[in-house]
């Protein structure tokens, strides 16, 4: 049975997972740690709970979701996973932080890339790799169907969906990803998002107008 504690982090208010089991081995999706301060808030509560973070793993490469990939990557020796198409996003992390005033490092760590429906291990859980690009060109999203729930990055919100404005995004690839990944999963299914309160599968269907207009036209 997994644990999952979450952190708001950064100007972005972005949330930043630890999921944990009961032989205290952590994963940690998505570290946004932007300052010291929260670096400590991680370090803090990954310490105090005794855990061991094991792998490290991210949605998508937007800055605010990897400001804290060196020093997860740094401080407990993992390896960033990610799509192979967020490589050209990662690489542009300083120029885009600097054009949103929030000076960053590019990411000196490793990396191994991840793929559609590729099974990641941890412990007696393991999760599945979604690719569902549109917000960005290689966004997935990891599903656990033991325990209902995915974390979802930017692709699904409460009342919402990720943006489409920004570079390597791209709408018609988001719809085709909600349709196609999304639809088959659970009305029961546990949405956790890159950016705000938890959701419900089944809730975003009935109130979320994106999925909406989705499904009226599936």
């Amino acid at each position: 049975m997994l644990t999952i504690k979450d952190f708001c982090f950064s100007p972005f208010q972005e949330n930043t997972y630890v999921l944990y089991n009961e032989l205290k081995h952590a994963i940690i999706i998505d570290p946004g740690c932007y300052t010291r301060m929260e670096e400590k808030m991680l370090t803090d509560f990954i310490n105090k709970q005794d855990l061991t973070p094991t792998l490290l793993l991210n949605t998508h490469c937007h800055l605010d979701h990897v400001f804290g990939n060196n020093y997860v990557s740094e401080t407990y020796g993992l390896t960033a996973h990610f799509h192979p198409n967020e490589q050209i996003v990662i690489d542009r992390l300083p120029e885009a932080a600097a054009k949103w005033g929030v000076p960053t490092e590019a990411y000196k760590g490793p990396v191994q890339y991840i793929q559609q429906d590729e099974i990641i291990p941890f412990g007696e859980d393991s999760f599945t790799v979604l690719l569902t690009p549109g917000h960005s060109p290689g966004s997935v999203c990891f599903y656990h169907a033991g325990q209902d729930f995915m974390i979802g990055g930017d692709l699904i919100f409460k009342d919402g969906v990720g943006r489409t404005d920004l570079p390597g995004a791209n709408p018609q690839d988001l719809i085709k990803s909600i349709r196609e990944q999304i639809f088959p999963l659970p009305d029961t299914l546990t949405i956790y998002s890159g950016h705000g309160p938890a959701t419900t599968w089944g809730r975003e269907k009935e109130h979320n107008p994106y999925i909406k207009h989705i499904s009226n036209q599936l």
